[in-house]
Order: structure tokens, then C-alpha cells, then sequence
């Protein structure tokens, strides 16, 4: 479902993301797992079509997000790590108005809005302005919003940050229920290594732009010696968490270094 070979996206002599290749199957849930500043926000970037890629080349569903943006935007999902819900509206019209954007048919839109809303435990509060949720039930919205136009693929990008443990757990069961009974590619972030070692089937683990590892969460812990998933993640990448701010900083730049000289 996803295809990616020798990706690299370059600023100048800067490099975010450098020569990568990996590949997803059909109903996998693959963890793309880093410290801030790695690449995997570039990366998602280049996969969902909003960002041109400088070499290599990808494929999202069977399409080329450069050359078919149209077509892969229709065959992915995307639950971003900032909340992108209207507040001002309802649930139910947050649903609705995706539906509209997605060109879903009248006929299919409410079963479709109901069948999902009810999945995600919120059929009952369809009537309630999103502003009045909670974090869980928001990132619930979301999740129930982006499969509204039933994707083969879907991104989730950080999709628990922040939430209490018991709703992350929630999430997750929801997540692994689109991949074991629906068949729905799921391709994530996060900084819950214990989440990753729990639901993904395959993990690349990326820094400095480059993937330095990849494998099912037991096959890292083995090649690094390591009881947890996190001491793998440490093992692998040198640190648990990079600063972030550092990291940006540097990348912006030499993105503005890029740019100036355009």
C-alpha cells in the first residue's frame, strides 16, 4: 500500500530526509518512530502530498502523490498531531462538512456519519459543539472525520499526545480494529514507545534523516539486547529525546538559507 524508495527531500545542503526506503502491506500497522527533528514530519509530508520530495520515488495506494495528488488524497486518512476540528460546530456537521469536501453522496452521508459516530462511542453527543469535548473525545471525532471517505490508508500523526492512559488504550483498540477487521493500512507517529511495541506489526526507526533500523518490535529489542522498546529506541538513536527546539532551529534555518537563494 505504501512504496517508498531512496526518498530524499534536501534544502539546500541540508538534508531532512535522506535516501529512505521502506514499504507497508495491506492491513499493516506500521510505527515510523523517532526523536523530534528526524524526519518523520517531512517525511508524512512527502507521502500525503504536501511536499514535493527532491529524489526517489513513492508510492501511496498505487498512485504517485506528485503526479495523482487527487487520488492519493482520496485513498488516505489523516488524523494530524494539532486538532483541526471546527469548534463552533457540532459533531455531527464536523462530519458532515467532510463528508461535502469528499463529494459523499447524500444517500451514503448519514449512514455513513451514524455507523461511524456510533464506533467511535459519540453518536450520543453528535448534537454537542465540539468546543464542549474532551481531549479523547475530540481525537475520537477525528479518528471517526478521516475515515468518513473510507481510505485504504490511514496517518496518524502523534494521534494520543497528551491524552490520559485509559483513552490512549481506547484509541488504540479503535486503531486496531480498522487494521484486523476492516483492512485499513495504518501508518502512525509517537512518542509512546509502549503504544508502538503494542499494536505495530513493523517499525522504522528513523534520526538525523536517514531510517537506521527497521523490524517488528521484537526483532529491535533482540538486535540491540534491550527488555523494552524504549531502551531499543535509546539504543538505536543515541537519546530518548532530542531537543526539539535545537533541532527546528537548525532546520529552519537552513530551509530560510535554501529559500533566500531562490
Amino acid at each position: 500500500m505504501i512504496e517508498v524508495k531512496n526518498l530524499t527531500k534536501r534544502y539546500g545542503e541540508f538534508s531532512a530526509v535522506n535516501q529512505i526506503s521502506f514499504s507497508v502491506s495491506k492491513g499493516e500497522i506500521f510505527g515510523f518512530l523517532g526523536p523530534n527533528g528526524a524526519g518523520k514530519t517531512t517525511t508524512i509530508k512527502m507521502l500525503t502530498t504536501m511536499l514535493k520530495p527532491t529524489e526517489g520515488s513513492v508510492r501511496v495506494g498505487g498512485f504517485d502523490p506528485v503526479r495523482d495528488q487527487g487520488s492519493v488524497r482520496r485513498t488516505i486518512g489523516i488524523v494530524f498531531q494539532d486538532p483541526s476540528l471546527d469548534e463552533a460546530l457540532t459533531a455531527f456537521e464536523n462530519m458532515e462538512l467532510h463528508a461535502v469536501l469528499y463529494g459523499v453522496g447524500r444517500r451514503e452521508r448519514d449512514g455513513r456519519i451514524e455507523k461511524l459516530l456510533r464506533f467511535v462511542g459519540l453518536w450520543d453527543r453528535r448534537a454537542d459543539f465540539v468546543k464542549r469535548f474532551s481531549g479523547g473525545m475530540k481525537r475520537r471525532l477525528e479518528i471517526a472525520r478521516a475515515l468518513l471517505h473510507e481510505p485504504k490508508i490511514m496517518f496518524l500523526d502523534e494521534p494520543t499526545l497528551g491524552l490520559d492512559p485509559q483513552t490512549r488504550n481506547h484509541i488504540w483498540s479503535y486503531i486496531e480494529n480498522l487494521s484486523r477487521e476492516r483492512g485499513v493500512t495504518v501508518f502512525f507517529t509517537t512518542h509512546y514507545m509502549e503504544e508502538a511495541d503494542r499494536v505495530a506489526d513493523e517499525i522504522a526507526v528513523i534520526d538525523h534523516g536517514k531510517i537506521v533500523a527497521q523490524g517488528s518490535p521484537a526483532s529491535l529489542k533482540e538486535k540491540v539486547q534491550t527488555a523494552s522498546l524504549e531502551d531499543a529506541f535509546i539504543a538505536l538513536t543515541g537519546h530518548a529525546i532530542r531537543d526539539e527546539e535545537a533541532s527546528n532551529t537548525d532546520h529552519l534555518r537552513q530551509v530560510r538559507k535554501f529559500i533566500g537563494r531562490r
